[in-house]
């Protein structure tokens, strides 16, 4: 008779030993006589034996750490699926002795930054997963992470001088490029083009590199591009500044904005009466939809924050319950969410 599920009881009474003798050979623990081991280990090979390596951790009552350094969703929205994506997988694997322990951190305030992360690392967590976005201070971190032997997970933005360490997200240069391409073909030869940075990170770089190369490898374009850096921190000041750049560029009618507050440029533009511009941005925020759908921006780049953060934590516990390699890297697809199809993503 085939069964779904054996237990050690099955195997030694199929084998002819006792209990005590199939345990010693499944865990490779205490002595086992050359024929005893025979005997276990053509019954398992017969009924293709695998461990449940789960089972075996809720009756060690193990569990793992994953400590989760995060900006705080309530003052950036744009890391809110970030935080649906953890607590997701946190309700998948918790049951399982995954432990996951959020620190949210202010995205504005790099001893905030700091302190969570000092935090974070304290009770020395298997593994800190982290979303980085102040530069010097993250490489701070990871180094103390490196010295203490606390393995580091980063989604969102790569940390290209640090080596020791695994990376889930986009391609960010390559999203810079596809923005690079869709803004090609919608608009003339010759025109000016401004990149925009709205509270500029160093993840942005990347991405305005890869808009300027792409259209550098293209000898039929001739664009003057311009980058320009904005702090949203002050509405009226932001709108100030936008409306002195517009003024000192008046033939740009082109603006790429490297992160997720598109919609600001277009508030600052309606504050100035000014109804024509191509934008394309990033993420799907609720004012961004709005604007996609009215045809104020022309596209939009999903980054799928949500799938990284449950993929980085779900890679893990796969990892911890099962002995799962961790990938490297994982780049994920880059979407492009048009008028049309942006409802499929929502």
């Amino acid at each position: 008779m085939i069964k779904d599920k054996y237990t050690i009881k099955d195997i030694a009474q199929m084998a002819g030993v006792s209990k005590g003798t199939v345990d010693r050979v499944l865990h490779k623990r205490g002595k086992v006589s050359k024929s005893a081991f025979e005997k276990v280990d053509k019954i398992l090979k017969e009924i293709d034996y695998r461990p449940n390596p789960i089972a075996r951790n809720l009756k060690k009552n193990k569990t793992y750490s994953i400590h989760v350094l995060l900006p705080d969703p309530h003052k950036d929205p744009y890391w809110i699926p970030a935080n649906e994506g953890v607590l997701e997988a946190a309700n998948q694997f918790t049951p399982f002795g995954i432990l996951i322990r959020k620190y949210f951190y202010d995205p504005t305030d790099k001893s905030s930054f700091l302190i969570q992360s000092e935090e974070a690392i304290l009770s020395q967590p298997d593994v800190l997963l982290m979303a980085p976005i102040f530069e010097s201070e993250s490489q701070v971190i990871l180094g103390k992470c490196c010295r203490t032997k606390i393995p580091v997970v980063l989604f969102n933005n790569h940390m290209n001088t640090f080596k020791e360490q695994i990376f889930i997200g986009q391609d960010l240069k390559q999203s810079g490029r596809v923005a690079a391409s869709l803004m090609g073909k919608i608009i003339g030869e010759n025109d000016e083009i401004a990149i925009i940075h709205i509270n500029k990170e160093p993840h942005m770089q990347s991405k305005e590199n890869g808009f300027v190369e792409f259209f550098k490898e293209k000898p039929d374009r001739n664009h003057i591009m311009v980058s320009k850096t904005f702090n949203s921190a002050d509405k009226i000041g932001f709108n100030q500044e936008v409306s002195q750049f517009i003024k000192s560029h008046p033939r740009i009618n082109a603006f790429f904005v490297t992160n997720s507050k598109a919609y600001m440029l277009v508030e600052a533009f309606e504050s100035l009466e000014k109804k024509d511009g191509i934008i394309i941005g990033y993420d799907l925020l609720k004012p961004n939809i709005k604007y996609l759908e009215q045809g104020a921006i022309k596209f939009l780049i999903h980054q799928k924050l949500k799938r990284q953060a449950f993929l980085s934590v779900n890679y893990l516990a796969e990892h911890f319950l099962f002995g799962k390699p961790l990938p490297s890297q994982e780049l994920l697809p880059i979407d492009i969410i048009t008028t049309e199809n942006a409802h499929y993503y929502l």
